[in-house]
């Protein structure tokens, strides 16, 4: 059997800012009553952290939870743990309606650093990422260019990105050459 891969096999690019695969990252996406006391109990028992606030993100070094909408949650955990904080999920809400997926390897995870990675990501996503209107914690479900795409500021000043694996190079590609044509104005 082969070993898992990440999207981009560890691809980085240096620059003014580094667009960096950002390896394999267990990812669960929970559907349910996010005021249900059952599952706000196996988010916690799960990544070690509170059902987050509306569009925030609490992870620290890889495990936490990301809101994704009124009834939804990303959950990330450690890549080789997806499948049994699964069947965890699973045993805490039976009987309850819920939804939730290990989509760890349908989903690429990069990360965006440097002066300037907020205004790469302005350059192309629909998001106001002003330090006084997006901070650490802050986090987006939106489009990257064309395509869907989420992610959130960690306290350390780094930009943590989730998209569609089959589109990993294009977001990779996209945030790589925003970088590399410089700070808006600069023509």
């Amino acid at each position: 059997m082969s070993e898992p891969v990440s999207f981009l096999n560890g691809r980085e690019s240096k620059g003014r800012i580094t667009v960096r695969d950002a390896g394999l990252q267990g990812m669960i996406t929970l559907r349910g009553d996010l005021s249900n006391a059952k599952l706000k109990s196996v988010v916690k028992k799960v990544t070690g952290v509170a059902v987050p606030a509306v569009r925030k993100a609490t992870v620290t070094g890889g495990t936490g939870a990301a809101w994704m909408s009124l009834d939804e949650l990303l959950l990330l955990v450690p890549y080789a743990d997806a499948d049994a904080a699964v069947a965890t999920i699973d045993a805490a809400l039976k009987g309850t309606h819920y939804m939730a997926v290990n989509v760890s390897d349908a989903r690429a995870y990069l990360t965006l650093s440097g002066d300037g990675a907020a205004e790469v990501l302005a350059k192309n996503a629909p998001v106001d990422l002003h330090a006084a209107a997006f901070g650490a914690g802050d986090f987006r479900r939106t489009r990257l260019g064309q395509v869907a795409a989420a992610f959130w500021l960690a306290e350390d000043g780094v930009f943590h990105i989730v998209s569609f694996r089959s589109v990993g190079d294009y977001v990779f590609d996209l945030l790589r050459v925003s970088g590399e044509a410089g700070p808006v104005g600069a023509l």
